[in-house]
């Protein structure tokens, strides 16, 4: 990530420079695809005034602070465009989330498989395609006690693999690990 600053009407420190730095560079850890970022620090009439500007692959955002103080302007300025990636980043992964249940509820079909040539038996296999929730252990257990289903697929958040977790009668739970 590229981040300018610009100092309108006074003289930029580099304590400030510094300060500017560690606080954009904070926020690549919510949306690690900004490219630029461009910060604005003004003095008038004793008035701090800091407008950020990011600028990612597809989409641009701005946020301003003015405050007395300029390291309290650009806390707020930074704090007020972490709001806005956090929201962003949400509305992203949720539409892609509902893309991919629309995708794969659809998707279900049975197939016809011929076991015994001689006896001409035939067995029918229903496949259905489920998208996975990022889930713990008991969280994926409360999920399942909440349904009637007796299993629940789901990726585990401690080990990032696809997991089972089937019951029987509700008192006694199997984990299935890959």
């Amino acid at each position: 990530m590229q981040i300018t600053i610009t100092a309108r009407h006074f003289e930029l420190t580099k304590a400030i420079r510094d300060y500017v730095e560690s606080a954009c560079s904070k926020l690549n850890k919510y949306f690690d695809q900004i490219i630029t970022m461009h910060a604005v620090l003004a003095l008038e009439n004793s008035r701090n005034i800091c407008e950020l500007s990011l600028h990612a692959a597809k989409f641009s955002l701005q946020s301003q602070a003015e405050e007395m103080d300029m390291y309290l302007a650009i806390d707020n300025a930074v704090e007020k465009m972490e709001g806005q990636i956090k929201k962003l980043k949400d509305r992203i992964t949720d539409h892609q989330k509902r893309a991919l249940k629309q995708q794969f509820t659809t998707y279900s079909h049975a197939t016809d498989f011929q076991l015994d040539a001689k006896n001409h038996s035939r067995k029918t296999i229903k496949t259905k395609r489920v998208v996975t929730e990022s889930l713990s252990l008991p969280e994926a257990l409360e999920k399942l006690e909440a349904s009637k289903e007796d299993f629940l697929i789901f990726k585990n958040i401690e080990s990032d693999k696809i997991n089972v977790l089937v019951t029987k009668d509700h008192e006694v739970y199997k984990l299935l690990e890959p």
